[in-house]
């Protein structure tokens, strides 16, 4: 993801994302500079332009040729999540309450959808934490999962090298090219595979049937690893 991808993750449109990266580079300019050094048409750049300062990451100096200061990207950036947050905290204290527990087969898309799922249910653990993924997987979550482990939660960890979490269970074992599998609390899970590709998908339930058909999986497998047969996990 380049740099204009990552302004546009901060609600920015692609030209605001270009228009204000060229402000970043060479500081003030009028519409018309921006225009010329962007290569985008003058109607294009003032909407962009005023999308900036409505958006708070640029600043208008009002004369005989308006200019736009962009805001520092920092600034800008901690606006965001502050406005983000105080959002957050309004939108969770008047959420509506669920009635009914969701207990069907959801499929969690592409590979950002998937990584945010699997801090979702890390954060949401309570009791125990099954894990079946490789070492690199769960060195991306080494802080969540310590900190897991530090409030007392069970965290039973299967991995394809000799990863270390102290306090937890670490069984050694083959696992398949991106392969994963999170049961959380026995009430959550999640299946699939985790690649890096563009078209990932994985399997969220919190069926009780599908969570102890897994749950059965993994121990099953434990078994074998402890008496030192260990058979590949294959997936369906």
């Amino acid at each position: 993801m380049d740099y204009i991808d990552l302004l546009t993750e901060y609600g920015l449109t692609r030209q605001e994302a270009v228009i204000y990266h060229e402000l970043m580079k060479r500081g003030a300019m009028t519409g018309y500079e921006v225009s010329k050094e962007t290569g985008i048409s003058k109607s294009n750049v003032y909407a962009a332009l005023n999308g900036l300062v409505q958006k708070g990451a640029a600043n208008l100096e009002q004369g005989s040729a308006n200019r736009y200061f962009p805001v520092d990207v920092k600034e800008f950036c901690d606006n965001g999540l502050r406005h983000l947050t105080k959002l957050k905290d309004k939108l969770i204290k008047d959420q509506p309450l669920r009635v009914v527990k969701q207990e069907g087969y959801i499929n969690i898309q592409s590979e950002r959808h998937i990584r945010n799922k699997i801090y979702e249910m890390l954060d949401r653990c309570e009791y125990r934490l099954y894990i079946l993924a490789h070492d690199w997987l769960l060195e991306e979550y080494r802080e969540e999962l310590e900190a897991l482990i530090s409030k007392g939660r069970k965290v039973v960890v299967l991995t394809d090298d000799d990863t270390s979490f102290d306090g937890a269970t670490v069984y050694k074992t083959d696992v398949e090219e991106g392969q994963l599998r999170f049961i959380v609390d026995s009430a959550y899970v999640l299946t699939g595979q985790l690649t890096g590709g563009s078209e990932e998908t994985c399997l969220y339930s919190e069926q009780a049937n599908l969570v102890e058909v897994m749950k059965e999986a993994l121990r099953y497998k434990i078994v074998l690893i402890q008496k030192g047969i260990d058979i590949p996990d294959r997936q369906e």
